[in-house]
């Protein structure tokens, strides 16, 4: 499966150096209730959902998301450590509380209320990319938030997609 992500290359965590300041800033995106970790389970999630009522192509559509969204929390996970934090999945690394509970995924049953809860998650994820994106100060951290951005737009037209499909 191949990831739907832009057509431009991913930065890399190299010459990122411990700063506490921008880890603040970044880590609700690598697993908070609406980080990438909650984006890959909850995308997962809904995935099985559309192949079981055969809606083969939508699934594809958003398991390459998730696998997208696989590649945003490997890279938010190297910065998270390149920033002097161990990638632990909480909302705020290196904390060892508030840990990620996929009790924040939306177990939605209908496919539409599915495809809105993935409208609604990349357009949060979207507000959150570009608020993180004024807040930071670090060049080579917002780089890696800007390329991550990309994605998520892409994302959310593919939802919005396959959100008027089902409700056509």
């Amino acid at each position: 499966m191949s990831p739907l992500i832009a057509d431009r290359p991913y930065p890399t965590e190299e010459g990122v150096c411990p700063d506490a300041y921008s880890l603040r800033v970044i880590s609700p995106a690598y697993a908070s209730p609406a980080g990438e970790l909650n984006a890959v389970l909850q995308y997962m999630y809904h995935y099985h959902h559309f192949v079981a009522n055969g809606y083969n192509e939508p699934a594809k559509v958003i398991e390459s998301i998730a696998v997208a969204e696989m590649f945003h929390l490997k890279l938010l996970g190297a910065t998270v450590l390149a920033l002097g934090a161990a990638p632990v999945y909480t909302f705020n690394p290196p904390c060892l509380f508030n840990f990620y509970s996929a009790k924040f995924v939306t177990y939605s049953r209908s496919l539409v209320c599915m495809a809105e809860d993935d409208v609604r998650a990349e357009k949060q994820a979207i507000h959150d990319y570009e608020r993180m994106l004024r807040a930071l100060k670090n060049a080579k951290v917002k780089e890696i938030i800007e390329r991550i951005l990309d994605d998520e737009r892409l994302h959310l037209a593919a939802f919005e997609e396959i959100l008027h499909s089902l409700k056509s």
